[in-house]
């Protein structure tokens, strides 16, 4: 699935086998709780009778794939490669940290480097996106029914703000433009094993992340159940799961990003993202 058009006033459409994409009767309305629940069969039937009309320009804005969250989890040092670089321990349970949801943003929208930012940071995630309501979930045994869908998710960061300016992290985590999301959400039958995935981030050509979901410390099943623990996870939630190691934080000889810099990821079968760094 993806959301294409304007900021604001996105259009579910369909990402087809080779990647076109077919703009779904506003009927459909948003990935809510009744999408989720009552949908699938709707769009089988509408792409049997679907016309070339339908079919979304090549370059037409992308926008979230899902529209604003109700919540935006993160998980901190999720990744023991990228522990280390960061001087810290590997945690004993899982780091929890919140996003203000209008962090999200389109995978190809420009990110805004926040006013009197010396260093703000790139960090590829794998996004997981609940599709029903999860609540005090029993076992991580059951929680990978509760997916609604896998996405790319960029949790930029604003280091100084984050760790120097005092208080929790979320100064460097919710300025805004700080978490493009796409290009499209893959739905869990379309992915084999969420802990399989490789991960990429380059800066203006140059590999700053290859890594592997394989090497996650907590996985995708143990954080629902451990998040769904702590809070009621609802549909449309977004879930971000931590970063391997390749960051700016902790390596003096990696510049921290400036306007004018490119950043593009990929995550394996969930597509690639592209934005330009711009001044706020």
């Amino acid at each position: 699935m993806a959301r294409v058009g304007e900021l604001g006033a996105e259009r579910l459409a369909v990402v087809l086998p080779d990647e076109t994409l077919r703009v779904l009767p506003e009927s459909f309305g948003d990935l809510d709780a009744g999408f989720w629940s009552a949908r699938a069969q709707d769009i089988r039937t509408f792409l049997d009778t679907a016309s070339e009309a339908d079919v979304v320009p090549p370059g037409a804005r992308l926008g979230a794939p899902i529209a604003k969250p109700e919540k935006v989890i993160c998980i901190g040092l999720n990744y023991r490669d990228h522990a280390l670089e960061s001087g810290a321990a590997v945690p004993a349970e899982p780091i929890i940290f919140m996003k203000a949801p209008n962090c999200v943003t389109g995978p190809r929208d420009e990110i805004l480097i926040p006013r009197g930012s010396i260093k703000t940071d790139w960090e590829v995630e794998l996004g997981v996106v609940i599709g029903k309501r999860a609540r005090y979930l029993s076992s991580p045994d059951e929680a990978l029914s509760y997916v609604g869908g896998y996405c790319i998710s960029h949790d930029v960061s604003e280091r100084e703000f984050q760790l120097e300016r005092g208080g929790q992290w979320d100064k460097g985590k919710c300025c805004e433009t700080f978490n493009p999301l796409g290009p499209w959400l893959v739905t869990p039958d379309e992915i084999d094993d969420p802990q399989n995935l490789g991960l990429r981030l380059s800066v203006n050509g140059i590999t700053r992340q290859d890594g592997s979901t394989r090497d996650m410390f907590f996985d995708v099943a143990y954080l629902i159940w451990y998040v769904s623990q702590f809070m009621v996870l609802e549909p449309g939630d977004l879930i971000n799961t931590g970063t391997p190691a390749g960051v700016s934080l902790g390596h003096d000889d990696v510049p921290y990003l400036k306007a004018g810099d490119v950043v593009e990821l990929s995550i394996d079968g969930l597509g690639s993202q592209r934005s330009v760094l711009a001044q706020a």
